[in-house]
């Protein structure tokens, strides 16, 4: 499967933005998908994983309450909306997908920068 994300941007502080991640392929809604963030010089961190059926969703603490991770197999896209975001939520955002039997991601996005100003 191929991940092509968008909708970064820049906005200040206390803004939202919403993230989306269009999937090639017909087996999108077999994967598990995830949004992943990179900030400089930091290690790459997990941000929200949502299930095949987007029943189920995990947000790491650092964002729970604020982001939120949604799907819609029939676009073969997963969103994330991002809701009151601080100056630290600044990173590249990727998205993934990985087998639900699977903790690793096998496929990867390009990258969609976010920068949240003060």
């Amino acid at each position: 499967v191929q991940l092509q994300a968008s909708g970064g941007g820049s906005v200040q502080a206390g803004g939202s933005l919403r993230l989306s991640c269009a999937a090639s392929g017909r087996t999108f809604s077999t994967y598990s998908m995830g949004w992943f963030r990179q900030a400089p010089g930091k290690e790459r961190e997990f941000v929200a994983d949502v299930t095949t059926s987007g029943g189920i969703t995990y947000s790491a603490v650092s964002v729970k309450g604020r982001f939120t991770i949604s799907r819609d197999n029939a676009k073969n896209t997963v969103y994330l909306q991002m809701n009151s975001l601080k100056p630290e939520d600044t990173a590249v955002y990727y998205c993934a997908a990985r087998l639900p039997v699977s903790v690793e991601y096998n496929f990867w996005g390009q990258g969609t920068q976010v920068t949240v100003s003060s």
